[in-house]
């Protein structure tokens, strides 16, 4: 029953754990992380599409030593590379350029775009005291035309200031690329995916843009036939993280390397999950629960074992395989399911449920300090603490030595300090406390005092083969102590008073022992008829005049060096013949 109850109760608490894990997942508590995670594992070996689906044209240092102008260019030299690229046989050409201001060459780049021309819009949002606003910025008309396109070329970061989105534009810049090249994306599945990046910044093909302004001058032949041309920005005058930089990016590569991707770098990418299918879906929002279940039962698998390092070795074998099942997800799945939320239901489970059973085991350990701690040894109670399993409550069946020492003419000693109670307190804990410590320095376990007398048993709760040896060098340790305990008394009166005896007698036999008693009191005690023998032969100590009288059990366990004397046969209840006792020789 006990058990049944301390297993509801290690499942409920593993319920709470979980049930707070998934709501603080609700409440996007885990995003931060998650998404730190979702770095580093969309980089360990990442899905990569056959062959870039871009040719990135570099506005680069290089670019601008050669044209030797500063930045805007005059819009008839971007008029200039359109015709150029379309010379050389590229298939499209996209501007990541939003060319929204009048300017006097105008018309020259509106002769040079065409159907195979894409130029980038933006969408900003403007934040006044009245309000927020979202404004749109378009390309000139005149651009457009001649049948150009526009798409939205923004890009919005995570909260952490990480680009790791596809943009929601039905109309957004790397869709519009994709449509011109004969793909059709799907923006209402692909929008808000993540995205899957193959590299670090400076991953993508790219030339420079004084280069493609001469082919060629600069270029291999057909090197441009047939591809996609990306022109934008990529400067490396900025490169680092924290630095910021005219159209650079954060990625989930940036952790590793500190360098920020070119923006137009960023739309390549997008590009190629759009046309390869690439882009990671989020998990949906029910899988959070399943993982936090998830989690919480490798918690609570790992919380099994009661050794500290098998359940370290558990639990950290549980986070890697949640670490691993989340990257084999992504990896093949193209789907995201973090592993923090299942990783952290493990920790809470596991360390819940260590609690608790930190506490029980602190329980468990005052409860056998509190009933053994008088009656056995210290040692012997650290190893009942170290392993319970050796102390059976229900009781059991062992064969024992048993031992009853009483104090002889204890009743003269009370009736002449009847005037002083503290002083027979005193004089009979004198007594007592010496020869209950050698019962303990000889493994034996104090069952109860009866007034004057000392009860005392052997082989329980530990084994003992050597039962009744150690049983008798108890009795005979006892004997020997009388005289030290008599001088000490007589040093507390200070005066000569009658000499205090003691009468042992030592029995073995098969007895029941256990916790005896009612379920809400009970003492650690033993029962059996060698019990009552062994009370039977302390009493025959008067009769027959020696300090110790040994029963014939105890003496057929005893080695043969160990000299006795038989001194009478007595008749044992429930025997037909009378058994020997016998003293010490």
């Amino acid at each position: 029953m006990q058990a049944r109850r301390r297993l509801g109760l290690r499942a409920l608490l593993a319920a709470i754990m979980i049930a707070l894990v998934c709501s603080a997942g609700a409440l996007n508590l885990f995003e931060p992380v998650d998404g730190q995670i979702f770095d580093r594992l969309s980089t360990l070996a990442p899905a990569r599409p056959a062959e870039p689906g871009a040719l990135l044209v570099a506005i680069d240092e290089p670019s601008f030593s050669a044209i030797g102008r500063q930045w805007p260019w005059p819009r008839d030299l971007h008029a200039q590379l359109l015709t150029a690229l379309r010379h050389a046989g590229a298939k499209v050409v996209a501007l990541d350029i939003v060319f929204a201001e009048p300017s006097e060459a105008d018309a020259a780049l509106a002769r040079a775009a065409g159907r195979d021309s894409l130029f980038a819009a933006d969408e900003t949002i403007i934040e006044a005291p009245y309000g927020t606003s979202l404004v749109r910025t378009e390309p000139l008309p005149v651009l457009l035309a001649s049948g150009a396109r526009s798409g939205v070329a923004s890009l919005s970061m995570d909260g952490d200031g990480v680009m790791r989105r596809v943009p929601r534009y039905p109309d957004g810049f790397m869709a519009r690329l994709a449509a011109m090249t004969g793909a059709t994306p799907d923006m209402k599945r692909q929008g808000g995916r993540l995205i899957q990046y193959f590299g670090p910044a400076g991953s993508y093909p790219r030339i420079s843009y004084y280069q493609a302004l001469e082919p060629e001058k600069y270029l291999p032949p057909g090197m441009l036939k047939g591809r996609v041309i990306l022109v934008g920005q990529a400067l490396q005058a900025s490169p680092d993280a924290g630095k910021g930089g005219t159209d650079a990016f954060e990625t989930p590569w940036t952790a590793a390397t500190g360098k920020l991707s070119a923006g137009v770098e960023v739309q390549a990418t997008i590009l190629d999950n759009l046309l390869s299918g690439l882009a990671i879906a989020p998990a949906p929002d029910f899988a959070l629960y399943l993982l936090a279940l998830l989690g919480g039962l490798a918690g609570w698998f790992a919380s099994i074992p009661r050794a500290p390092l098998r359940k370290a070795l558990l639990g950290l074998a549980g986070l890697a395989a949640l670490a691993l099942l989340s990257w084999l997800t992504l990896r093949f799945g193209r789907v995201w399911a973090s592993p923090v939320a299942p990783a952290a239901a493990l920790a809470a489970v596991v360390m819940a449920l260590a609690a608790l059973d930190l506490s029980v085991e602190q329980r468990r350990r005052r409860a056998i300090q509190a009933a053994f701690g008088h009656y056995v040894a210290p040692a012997v109670v650290e190893r009942l603490i170290a392993d319970p399993a050796l102390l059976n409550l229900g009781g059991e069946t062992r064969e024992m030595t048993i031992l009853f020492a009483d104090i002889r003419g204890f009743t003269a000693i009370a009736e002449a300090m009847k005037d002083d109670p503290q002083g027979l307190t005193r004089t009979i804990n004198a007594i007592l406390t010496p020869l209950s410590e050698i019962v303990l320095e000889h493994r034996g376990t104090i069952d109860k005092y009866i007034g004057d007398c000392i009860m005392a048993f052997w082989n329980a709760p530990l084994d003992d083969p050597d039962h009744a040896l150690h049983g008798l060098g108890a009795a005979r340790a006892m004997l020997d102590a009388m005289e030290a305990i008599n001088a000490g008394l007589r040093a507390e009166a200070g005066r000569d008073i009658a000499e205090v005896r003691i009468g042992i007698g030592l029995n073995s036999g098969r007895c029941v022992v256990g916790n005896m008693g009612s379920a809400a009191r009970f003492d650690y005690s033993v029962l059996g008829d060698a019990v009552n023998v062994a009370a039977r032969l302390e009493a025959l100590c008067k009769t027959y005049e020696v300090p110790l009288v040994i029963g014939a059990s105890t003496a057929a366990l005893l080695p043969d060096d160990i000299a006795l004397c038989e001194i009478d046969r007595i008749a044992v209840r429930g025997r037909s013949q009378s058994e020997a006792i016998f003293a010490l020789g």
